[in-house]
């Protein structure tokens, strides 16, 4: 597995650099048959430092673990036990998922874009046009990727979602083959959206 180590405003050590790699290469190990990369970012804000962990387990397979500590060794053990909690929860629904890719369907491609929230009050016009009732607000893109909408089953899209820590996801229903989301509500509980029901 291909591991990325790196510190933003923080001097990393080899030792840490080493701890990182075997801790990443026995969790791996422990739930697939080869993770192809992960990426590990420390940082420091105010008094703590912080630890993110993005794996790449396989093709549209995501994990995140967050982590913060008063020393850096025990933000990443922290954001660790996060990916460990994650998995020891979908274990087996994970190394089920991880033996199938081979067997399903291409998953669409996708862009996902992130927008730059506009502060209250402001809103952007095409130049040259006077702001008025008719003139249009524009977001502006600040980073563009390429994503994939998986054929998954409902339940898989959760865990996907919650692997991932992410707060929706969009996927194609393997039963009925229409686009559904997941989301995560305000509640805590999950919510489903699925317009080929009616």
């Amino acid at each position: 597995m291909q591991i990325n180590v790196s510190g933003k405003q923080v001097d990393l050590s080899d030792s840490l650099r080493t701890r990182v790699a075997s801790s990443l290469d026995v969790i791996a190990a422990k739930y697939f048959d080869h993770a192809m990369e992960a990426n590990v970012t420390f940082g420091r804000a105010r008094s703590f430092f912080t630890c993110d962990i993005n794996v790449h387990a396989g093709r549209g397979l995501t994990l995140r673990g967050e982590g913060e500590a008063g020393d850096a060794n025990a933000a990443f053990d922290d954001a660790a036990e996060h990916i460990a909690t994650r998995l020891r929860r979908y274990r087996k629904r994970v190394n089920e998922h991880h033996r199938a890719l081979a067997h399903r369907e291409r998953a669409q491609t996708a862009r996902a874009y992130v927008l730059r929230a506009e502060p209250d009050g402001e809103t952007s016009t095409e130049a040259g046009q006077d702001a008025g009732p008719s003139s249009q607000t524009f977001a502006t893109v600040i980073a563009e990727t390429q994503t994939e909408i998986s054929h998954l089953s409902v339940g898989d899209a959760v865990m996907r979602m919650d692997l991932a820590d992410q707060p929706a996801l969009m996927f194609r229903n393997s039963i009925t083959g229409e686009l559904n989301v997941v989301y995560r509500r305000s509640d805590g509980n999950i919510g489903w959206i699925d317009p080929g029901q009616t």
